[in-house]
């Protein structure tokens, strides 16, 4: 079709689509899909190849957070039943990192719940950081600590931090809907301050939370705006005991419609799958790898994700590679553009869980969630709640982490 021809072209040549361009893409009919996940495959294999990056997650303080984001379940007053620690010892999240770098990720993702960090707990995390890099030689270490005051992004960067998330998650014009303690204003600050300390910026969004399609395209077009080296996309996780608990909105191919959207939109910035894709793409998970060039490997923040060893088989089965630590993620133009790492000038964390960071719990089948799963197939469009378990294991617990 006219649309996606016309797309493929805009983004070889990094040109952005225009509004009714997206709108477009997210009106296409299932019939369409997969003419859809071959145009935005030919972007993506232009700029990243067939490479998939993978990141690991650690969860440094979990719960106990006083913001109320509406898709979080460490929000405040949360009844969720998720772990609830407070910082693990640098030595601790080093551990916990080893295991998730042993299964193939090239960077690790430094989460902690809460509003913003004190410069206590910047500290703290600086002790992580030289721990966890003393450790492994040539690891990527993302922050994702909450609202950074002045002066904080140049600390965490001094002290060695690659990169910094800090997700928009939703359109400035229903942002008050999902959230009231903080604004979007303070986000897109808190991704600014990271671009001017010369942390490669990475900031996302959460789809399904009842939101439009031009709410999805607003949020994507002001992601673009703020140039961050990676767009994570998270698909809500319906968590028991949170506001959006109902919220059960995506399919497969509506999931396909938006990567290839962001695709399109940010065809030369790193766009990974976060939170959810264990639950709303499920077996369609393989396509979306023709559309993103990064996924978390294992477990998320407070759900259990889809088995390491299963990621690294799906990767290869559909034809892809993981991409090495020798390897550079973005393509030579941004690296060089200055996105703040030189070499390593790339992504974020991005999981949607924390309010404080923006990370989205992610979630999805692996051990108890799949030994739970019905013997019939679910009918189409149905809550998945059996794909949903709360994460027991890894860090916070004295179990071994799923990497």
């Amino acid at each position: 079709m006219d649309l996606l021809n016309t797309l493929v072209d805009k983004g070889l040549r990094r040109e952005l689509p225009t509004r009714e361009e997206a709108l477009a893409v997210l009106a296409t009919s299932d019939d369409d899909v997969l003419d859809v996940v071959a145009a935005a495959g030919k972007v993506r294999r232009h700029w990243f190849g067939r490479r998939v990056k993978l990141n690991y997650l650690v969860n440094l303080k979990s719960g106990l957070c006083p913001e109320d984001c509406s898709y979080c379940s460490q929000r405040l007053g949360s009844s969720t039943g998720i772990l609830k620690y407070t910082w693990l010892k640098p030595e601790q999240a080093s551990q916990a990192a080893a295991a998730g770098l042993a299964g193939g990720a090239k960077r690790v993702c430094l989460v902690a719940s809460g509003r913003g960090p004190t410069d206590r707990d910047v500290d703290r995390v600086a002790g992580t950081i030289k721990a966890i890099k003393e450790q492994n030689e040539g690891v990527e270490v993302c922050a994702c600590l909450g609202l950074l005051s002045d002066g904080q992004a140049e600390r965490l960067r001094e002290a060695g931090a690659d990169a910094y998330n800090h997700n928009l998650n939703t359109s400035e014009s229903t942002y008050g809907d999902i959230t009231t303690t903080h604004t979007y204003a303070d986000r897109v600050d808190t991704v600014n301050k990271a671009h001017a300390a010369g942390l490669s910026a990475c900031s996302g969004l959460i789809a399904g939370m009842g939101e439009s399609d031009e709410d999805l395209v607003d949020v994507v077009f002001s992601l673009r705006a703020l140039d961050p080296d990676s767009v994570p996309v998270n698909f809500l996780i319906p968590v028991e005991g949170t506001p959006l608990a109902a919220e059960w909105n995506l399919t497969p191919q509506r999931c396909l419609r938006i990567l290839a959207m962001v695709r399109f939109v940010c065809p030369d910035i790193e766009v990974r799958i976060a939170g959810g894709r264990e639950v709303h793409l499920r077996s369609m998970q393989p396509v979306a790898l023709h559309l993103a060039n990064s996924i978390f490997l294992g477990d998320y923040l407070t759900t259990e994700g889809q088995a390491g060893k299963a990621d690294l088989e799906m990767i290869a089965d559909a034809g892809f590679e993981v991409e090495g630590a020798d390897q550079v993620t973005l393509p030579e133009h941004r690296v060089h553009a200055g996105g703040g790492c030189g070499s390593h000038a790339e992504a974020g964390c991005g999981s949607h869980e924390d309010a404080g960071c923006g990370s989205h719990e992610g979630g999805g089948v692996c051990g108890t969630a799949a030994a739970g799963a019905a013997a019939a197939a679910p009918a189409a469009n149905e809550p998945r709640t059996d794909l949903v378990a709360v994460r027991r294991r890894g860090a916070g617990t004295d179990l071994a982490p799923n990497a």
